[in-house]
């Protein structure tokens, strides 16, 4: 009896080493495809009219894992020079130090940290980088798929909006209006929209 208790604990413990030695499985990693993605933003102007805007040039990778929150991430990578709201005399405006400052800050980032349930969607807590000033951000989205693309290839979406305060960020510049209220307003929302393939 002794023996076979002896032989039930060395074949337990070959088994616990034997998962450990299991390589833990890690998050799929997709790429941002900018093609079929959209990163813009609004913003109200005149205290009337809506005012929108988007960057033609980033880059990013996310890892996603359906029944996994805890082993999300997102990094995104967008170039300042890149802002697009169809008017070049605007965007040079926006490009300039009284804005972007493009010149000195080229590049504006977003870090993910965690993500969390909220209703029928998540929220992505991260850290934005605009403008030389990191501040901690909240991002309510919706994340659809997998799905398999025309390649072949695993697919995910994801979709958000979220309101920053551009002052919050140092991006100040504005003029009052006779009537009242500002020409630009502080509150931006932003706008994303990410189709993302798995590499």
């Amino acid at each position: 009896m002794r023996f076979r208790k002896q032989l039930l604990s060395l074949a337990a413990s070959f088994l616990v080493v034997g998962f450990l030695a299991q390589p833990l499985l890690a998050a799929d990693k997709y790429e941002i495809d900018s093609v079929h993605s959209n990163i813009g933003f609004s913003v109200k102007h005149l205290m009337v009219s809506t005012v929108l805007g988007h960057f033609n040039d980033y880059t990013g990778a996310i890892e996603f894992d359906k029944s996994d929150d805890a082993a999300f991430k997102a990094d995104v990578t967008i170039q300042t020079q890149s802002i697009d709201t169809n008017n070049e005399n605007r965007d040079k405006h926006l490009r300039n130090a009284d804005f972007f400052d493009a010149e000195k800050y080229p590049t504006i980032t977003f870090q993910s940290k965690k993500l969390t349930a909220a209703g029928d969607g998540y929220e992505i807590v991260g850290d934005l980088t605009m403008h030389g000033v990191t501040k901690e951000i909240t991002i309510p989205v919706t994340i659809a798929g997998p799905v398999k693309g025309p390649s072949g290839a695993d697919v995910i979406g994801l979709s958000g909006t979220t309101t920053i305060n551009r002052q919050d960020f140092g991006i100040s510049w504005n003029k009052g209006l006779d009537s009242g209220g500002l020409v630009v307003e502080d509150n931006v929302k932003l706008i994303i929209d990410i189709e993302a393939h798995k590499k």
